[in-house]
């Protein structure tokens, strides 16, 4: 069985709701293990970075921007299947089409703002998440 790591991040909205805990909780209930967690509030140089693939699209800086506004929190995942597993949990990127008992179907809404605010973000495949993964916890190494 191969074990596999992901990037979790409980976004500005969800860490100023108190939602940390929560979504904590979802992936520990789910069985897979913290391995790094850091909060902090994101430079536009480590966001650049994570959203380099989105540079230049309509929705980059309204995106850095809410991305940047607060607090953070950065969680590293392990777990047999974690990336299709993590995303799974937390659900349809439009919280209004997210599953009831996904974290966006059951905490998340849409707000009618600029860019989604969706409460988290999870790697979307093994080559995103060690690309993302050295940019939010380098001393892990990929």
């Amino acid at each position: 069985m191969t074990t596999e790591r992901s990037l979790v991040l409980v976004k500005p909205d969800g860490f100023r709701r108190g939602l940390t805990g929560e979504v904590l909780s979802r992936i520990e209930a789910k069985g897979y293990t913290l391995v790094a967690l850091d909060v902090l509030t994101p430079t536009r140089e480590a966001l650049a970075a994570h959203y380099a693939e989105h540079e230049g699209k309509p929705f980059y800086e309204p995106l850095v921007e809410f991305m940047s506004s607060g607090p953070v929190t950065a969680v590293v995942i392990e777990g047999h299947d974690s990336i299709k597993g993590f995303r799974s949990l937390a659900g349809a990127t439009n919280p209004t089409e997210a599953a009831p008992g996904s974290i966006r179907g059951d905490l998340g809404r849409d707000w009618g703002l600029k860019v989604q605010e969706n409460i988290v973000h999870g790697s979307d495949s093994p080559k995103s998440a060690a690309r993302e993964i050295a940019i939010w916890f380098p001393h892990l190494g990929s």
